[in-house]
């Protein structure tokens, strides 16, 4: 942004769906969606105080043990989330959280680790849209729960570093619900014609602020009545 002040948000977009159109030319595979920014903690710690979306592909999950190097990460945060898998599309405008809930499969308790391209996180809204919302790479745990058998707003995870514990949140930190923050991707999407798809997975934004991750941390989150997940870097 610093470079190119003239950026706004549309034309951000617009480098997030072009750098997408190359990872695809790739062979990469869109698996889902993420939203960024949502909670008051990551807004206050970023600067940044409006949320944003990026895309999640099939390179971007990762089951085991996470290379920093091998993945390309620069300057990696781990953050503790609530994925939602979808069983049925949406697509805005006029989603509500309820059919967010109707729409979902399971939620599972995940860690996306951020990254950024910009020196010491210094990032505007702008940055962060054109770098797919700082998305690096996703952990999902094993544990799977229908959303309608659990208080979402009140869900609590707290996470531990290298065993030491380190934080804690609940769901209303992201837009008063995780199911809300699904409605809010969902609309905005559906204003640049991309939808929710049936099979996506989803995460609804971080519960807790960032964390500063590096090869040999170990990153564990219980999110309360669903099930642990981990994140381990080598």
């Amino acid at each position: 942004m610093a470079r190119y002040p003239e950026l706004t948000i549309d034309d951000a977009y617009a480098i997030s769906l072009g750098a997408l159109k190359r990872r695809t030319a790739d062979g990469e595979k869109v698996i889902g969606k993420k939203i960024g920014v949502t909670s008051k903690a990551v807004q206050d710690m970023l600067g940044v105080h409006q949320p944003d979306f990026g895309f999640l592909t099939d390179r971007m999950w990762i089951d085991g043990d996470i290379s920093v190097k091998a993945n390309g990460l620069i300057q990696p945060r781990a953050e503790a989330e609530i994925g939602f898998i979808l069983n049925e599309s949406l697509k805005g405008p006029g989603v509500t959280a309820e059919q967010v809930i109707a729409a979902t499969e399971a939620i599972v308790p995940c860690f996306e680790i951020v990254d950024s391209r910009i020196e010491n996180w210094k990032i505007g809204i702008v940055d962060t849209v054109a770098d797919n919302a700082s998305c690096g790479v996703f952990v999902l745990g094993e544990a799977r729960a229908k959303p309608r058998a659990h208080d979402l707003p009140n869900l609590r995870v707290t996470v531990t570093k290298n065993g030491a514990p380190l934080s804690e949140g609940y769901g209303h930190a992201v837009q008063g619900s995780p199911a809300e923050a699904v409605a809010w991707l969902a609309n905005t999407l559906g204003e640049y014609g991309v939808t929710l798809d049936a099979g996506d997975v989803i995460l609804s934004g971080s519960l807790v602020p960032l964390e500063p991750a590096k090869a040999g941390d170990i990153f564990e989150m219980q999110l309360h009545g669903v099930g642990t997940c981990t994140a381990r870097f080598v």
